[in-house]
């Protein structure tokens, strides 16, 4: 952290200095023929693998986020100066450091793959970026026990397919997408612990890898299970409705 603060005053102090032959810089940097931000996500895209489409999503919104601070120049023209100037843009639309920080190694991981795919040599501009320790994470405060009831007492009453998808969350606290892309094979009723098995579909993938698991189906899960497995019969998805 030290050796990183060091590093961007010294950015700083670059910035203000008159350097000599600087407009050699500037002609390397119009010669640069590595490519633009915009075609290396697109590479990135290409070539990584993952096909959700909000990791498509995400990736090309940060490097327009890019575009929009500093331009879309070629990657291995960016300096350690432009990322500064990028953070304090992303810091200046609201965006928390947390947030920041995973757009920076969203970029960073683009201009990395990009760079070994084509042989470049040198430095990524957003590699070791200062990020100033604001405080404006914001912690999520789980629903109150008394809410909780009531919204599961209510699943009960209305009992239709987004009502079991709530209440099946309620008492496991899988994500949304977890729950909405099960198939009828990951309910297990018949076990002495009735549960449900997390697990990669090719519909739907995991959030990260250590998301594959088992959980137990109890109260109102169990119950929201029960009623899914029941009406989803004649489909090989739990919730069938959801997924048109």
């Amino acid at each position: 952290m030290s050796q990183r603060l060091e590093d961007y005053w010294l950015g700083l102090r670059l910035q203000q200095m008159d350097i000599p032959a600087i407009h050699l810089v500037q002609i390397d940097a119009a010669n640069d023929t590595s490519p633009p931000i915009m075609e290396a996500v697109e590479l990135y895209l290409s070539i990584n693998g993952k096909d959700g489409a909000t990791f498509k999503r995400t990736a090309r919104r940060n490097a327009e986020y890019v575009v929009k601070a500093i331009g879309n120049k070629p990657i291995s023209s960016f300096s350690s100066s432009e990322a500064a100037q990028f953070r304090d843009w992303c810091l200046e639309q609201g965006m928390t450091i947390s947030t920041v920080k995973r757009v920076f190694g969203s970029v960073r991981a683009i201009i990395n793959l990009t760079m070994r795919e084509h042989g470049i040599e040198g430095s990524n501009a957003f590699s070791g970026t200062f990020m100033p320790d604001r405080g404006d994470a914001s912690t999520r405060q789980p629903i109150p026990t008394d809410k909780l009831r009531t919204i599961q007492q209510r699943c009960q009453t209305t009992d239709d397919e987004p009502r079991w998808l709530v209440a099946l969350i309620s008492d496991t606290g899988m994500r949304l997408s977890e729950a909405a892309g099960l198939a009828r094979e990951d309910i297990v009723l018949d076990a002495d612990i009735p549960h449900v098995i997390i697990r990669p579909h090719p519909r739907r993938r995991l959030k990260t890898k250590g998301s594959q698991r088992k959980l137990p189906l109890v109260a109102a899960s169990l119950w929201a299970a029960r009623k899914a497995a029941e009406a989803s019969q004649h489909s090989p998805y739990l919730f069938p409705s959801l997924l048109q």
